[in-house]
Formats: structure tokens, sequence, C-alpha cells
């Protein structure tokens, strides 16, 4: 007879941070209003030595709960309280259900206001 065998082993699981970094980058620019990431936080000489961090930057403090800024541009005329909100749950959504990682603190920073292309009548 076959007894059912629960495993109780706890394993440890080590996430890349460039696999964080993509997650938080892709999570951030599928919402609506969001024109773009943003580097301009950074002095220029880590421009040229953090290319992968494009407006996302990840820390983990002493009790190992990731904290997230997020640096984006968004179009003309959305809501920026809006959009900000939205940016947040879905990072959270997203690190919960790619990687089961409940992130600490998500803060959005809103670096430049951006118009449309073509409701400027610039010509792409």
């Amino acid at each position: 007879m076959a007894k059912n065998q629960h495993l109780t082993h706890k394993g440890r699981v080590d996430i890349d941070r460039d696999i964080l970094l993509s997650i938080i980058n892709l999570a951030t620019k599928e919402i609506n209003g969001v024109e773009s990431l943003t580097n301009q936080y950074l002095p220029w000489y880590k421009k040229v030595f953090k290319p992968k961090s494009e407006g996302v930057s990840i820390k983990f403090d002493a009790n190992s709960t990731l904290k997230v800024d997020v640096y984006i541009k968004v179009y003309v005329g959305c809501s920026v309280p809006d959009i900000a909100y939205k940016v947040q749950e879905n990072i959270k959504n997203s690190l919960n259900s790619m990687v089961g990682l409940k992130p600490g603190k998500i803060n959005v920073h809103v670096y430049g206001v951006v118009c449309d292309k073509a409701e400027a009548g610039v010509d792409a």
C-alpha cells in the first residue's frame, strides 16, 4: 500500500536581479498613459554603467523586504494619481503572481509629461 507523502522541506529560490527588473519594467509599460520609463534621475556616469536599470530601482532592506522605485513619463491629459496607483497595483500583482514576492513599498516618480505625437501634429 502506498502512503501519501507530504514534503515539508523548505527550499530556497534565488531570482536574478535582472529578472525582477524585467518584470517591473513590463508591468509598468502595460498601463495606459505611461509613455516610457526614464533614467533621467541617474547621474550621467551611472547611465553609462547601468543601462539595464532603465527607470527602475530595486533594493532589499534588512528584513528582505523589496522596495521598488519606478521613474516614468506620462502622456498629457492623463490623471497622474490614477496612473501611479495602477502602476503600483500592476507591479505588486505581477511580482506576486510570477515569482511569489510581495514588495514592501512601490514608489512611482513622474519625471515628465509627453504630448502624443498624433495630437501634437508631429510626423513620426
